[in-house]
């Protein structure tokens, strides 16, 4: 008998919050910092929330990238990913209520292994399909301007 995959799981995480600016934040065994710089009055202890939004995009672009290419049977080697955001302040400074304050984000990906351009954008076009952080950007209306390059 075949043992069926669950299509639906809970994701949990809990944060302790010290203050106004720094979670501890713990999921399974781990636990990460969210904190703003000195110049928001925080302590600089992690990145803070926009900051690690963008690089859970980032982190999910690698996995969600690596197994779109074993899927393929693409050698992407490893990646190098850069992301870059236009971000509107106005609603974290409370200044009025802002519809999308992940305005743009370039989000460059170079590839070392030894893929092709060709390759290289089916693998991208399939993880336009599955990374599950940048269908959450572009379904609140970020646009994402995405670039798959090998490193040569």
């Amino acid at each position: 008998m075949a043992i069926k995959m669950k299509t639906s799981v809970t994701l949990s995480i809990d944060a302790t919050c010290h203050g106004h600016s720094v979670a501890q934040v713990r999921t399974r065994d781990l636990v990460q910092i969210i904190d703003e710089p000195v110049e928001r009055h925080g302590t600089n202890l992690g990145f803070t929330p926009t900051d690690t939004a963008l690089s859970a995009l980032a982190g999910c672009t690698n996995t969600i990238g690596h197994k779109c290419a074993a899927k393929l049977g693409v050698d992407i080697g490893n990646l190098n990913i850069s992301v870059k955001c236009r971000f509107n302040r106005l609603g974290v400074t409370l200044a009025e209520e802002i519809e999308v304050p992940f305005e743009e984000i370039d989000l460059v990906v170079v590839a070392d292994g030894s893929a092709t351009d060709d390759e290289l954008q089916a693998v991208a076009a399939e993880v336009a399909k599955f990374c599950p952080l940048a269908k959450l950007f572009r379904g609140s209306g970020t646009v994402i301007n995405e670039t798959w390059r090998t490193a040569g």
